[in-house]
């Protein structure tokens, strides 16, 4: 998978694509039925490193948010929207676990976003845009998707953000 048009425009939006990271336990980055691929969920790993650790917060001054103290790192809504478009890039790389050239992808079906953040957070949405607006810049309409944006109250690895695809590609035997 080189000099694909995908790598390209990755390139050109200053973010290359990463070698697939190694699952966490028992399962595959992606896997394939017909002409659809379903990706496993990716973090916002780096060379092997998260980008950021911890809760989501729109408010993170002081570890205290709506009454709550907060014993735990917390990451602002810049940080994590980077970190999902980090875990969609990884996305990506995990297509390509499966795929022979990324421009067999003819579209994004669905995103789905995980966000683990504090109580109260509301912009799951706003996080999960960082993974949405990647794509778009990557397929143009053909990266227009379904997209579900979920807050939960902790990811792997003390994860912000997770992120899982579901793509169509042009042929079922390649």
């Amino acid at each position: 998978m080189t000099n694909s048009t995908v790598e390209q425009r990755l390139l050109q939006l200053g973010r290359p694509l990463p070698t697939p990271a190694t699952p966490l336990a028992s399962y595959v980055p992606a896997t394939r039925t017909g002409n659809l691929i379903f990706t496993s969920g990716q973090l916002p790993l780096v060379e092997g490193k998260l980008h950021a650790t911890g809760l989501v917060s729109g408010d993170s001054e002081d570890g205290v948010v709506d009454g709550w103290v907060i014993d735990a790192a917390l990451v602002d809504l810049d940080t994590a929207r980077e970190c999902a478009a980090i875990a969609a890039l990884n996305a990506i790389a995990a297509v390509g676990t499966v795929l022979d050239d990324l421009d067999q992808i003819v579209r994004i079906v669905k995103l789905t976003g995980f966000v683990a953040a504090v109580p109260g957070f509301a912009a799951h949405p706003q996080v999960v845009n960082g993974a949405s607006e990647l794509l778009g810049a990557v397929w143009g309409a053909g990266g227009a998707h379904a997209r579900s944006a979920v807050g939960v109250a902790s990811l792997p690895l003390n994860a912000p953000v997770e992120i899982e695809l579901i793509v169509e590609v042009a042929s079922a035997d390649g």
